[in-house]
């Protein structure tokens, strides 16, 4: 018989809607359902949690890092599990490990090894995110622009092979550097096809996401932006209903002023929602890193390269939390949603991830009122509680 438990506390949001007085009965791995404490089946031994709030577990579509490894310098099973374990202390309970633009030997490598994470070797794993190499030269960022190319046939052949390995495969691309048709293919195959680091208008940017791109990748950072004669993919991201779009939520990256703007101007149903881009320093006392060869160093909360390049953020899920409720005014319903409904919605994994429902992974977690992780679980085994 499948083993039944229940948590209980002064608040659950389950993505919709708060419930009092109530708990979240698991059985086994999944959520079974919301049930008040008085309806509670004797066969389910009720924890009763400290003062705070049970939200759905944290999702996470842009991983590179954390524990102390980066994905590009060692893309294992090892690595992917460090990341998520360094991760779900801050409430992740299900992640894209991510590969920024790298050699074809290191992106087969990314592959392989999230093909088998992602498989049942990592449970925290959602599959891959390929960000590069097909970006824009102009627009590239922190990426190596050595390494940086057009989309090729037989690169569209390579990622169809690990959208078919790989359960939720992900891939960032420029329209500079592929063509409506690869994109079409790539959708059509049920591969998610963000547009990133690109410098094209708004015309072509919604050309793109009319061929089947169906997110943007960090709104604001490394893309044409809104202006009022030219809106740019700042634009066409905010004006595609259908299209989702990450944000990084450190202050750094975006202006919490520009964070509202965008929440507030943003078509639905497709969402805004968080995504850390955090590399190696998360959850390790790294002051440097090593990425395609160069240095990257942390300093305030800011990663650079030696020329002053933003590589990735130094954030977390729970601290991006706070910074939407504290610095943009966000109410803390929608902000917990960008954090994992939200982007659930978006890689199209909200029938397991970003709910409590009946249905759905028991990944939970607990926290304070003033916004700290106390506890978390990934299918109803407790990974992480604070001290």
């Amino acid at each position: 018989m499948t083993e039944r438990t229940a948590l209980s506390a002064e608040r659950i949001f389950d993505g919709a809607a708060w419930h009092a007085g109530c708990a979240v009965l698991c059985s086994g791995a999944e959520i079974e359902a919301v049930v008040a404490l008085a309806d509670l089946p004797d066969d389910a031994p009720v924890q009763q949690l400290s003062p705070g709030i049970l939200v759905p577990g944290f999702v996470d579509l842009q991983v590179n890092g954390g524990g102390g490894v980066l994905l590009n310098e060692d893309p294992s099973v090892d690595s992917i599990r460090t990341m998520c374990q360094a991760h779900a202390r801050f409430g992740t309970t299900a992640l894209l490990p991510t590969l920024i633009t790298d050699t074809p030997e290191q992106t087969e490598r990314a592959i392989d090894a999230a093909t088998m994470a992602a498989g049942g070797a990592v449970s925290a794993c959602l599959g891959l995110h390929l960000e590069g190499p097909h970006l824009s030269h102009a627009r590239r960022g922190a990426h190596d622009d050595a390494l940086v190319r057009p989309a090729s046939n037989r690169d569209i052949e390579r990622l169809l092979a690990a959208g078919q390995a790989i359960s939720s495969l992900l891939v960032t691309v420029a329209p500079e550097s592929v063509t409506n048709t690869q994109i079409s293919t790539l959708s059509q195959a049920g591969i998610r096809v963000s547009l990133g680091h690109s410098n094209a208008d708004c015309a072509t940017a919604i050309s793109a996401m009319q061929a089947g791109a169906s997110l943007v990748t960090h709104l604001f950072n490394a893309m044409s932006p809104l202006t009022h004669r030219e809106p740019g993919m700042v634009g066409a991201a905010l004006s595609r209903p259908a299209v989702h779009a990450g944000m990084i939520a450190d202050g750094i990256h975006v202006d919490p002023a520009a964070m509202g703007i965008a929440i507030r101007a943003k078509e639905g149903p497709g969402r805004l929602f968080l995504v850390t881009d955090a590399m190696s320093t998360i959850g390790s006392d790294q002051t440097d890193f090593t990425l395609n060869g160069r240095t990257v160093y942390r300093s305030d909360g800011r990663l650079t390269l030696e020329d002053g390049t933003l590589a990735g953020a130094d954030i977390d899920m729970i601290a991006s939390i706070r910074v939407l409720v504290d610095k943009v005014g966000l109410e803390l319903e929608e902000a917990l949603r960008m954090a994992s409904l939200y982007p659930a919605r978006a890689l199209g994994v909200e029938d397991r991830h970003g709910r409590i429902a009946a249905g759905c992974a028991a990944n939970l977690v607990h926290i304070s009122n003033d916004l700290d992780v106390r506890r978390v679980w990934i299918g109803s085994q407790s990974v992480y509680e604070a001290a």
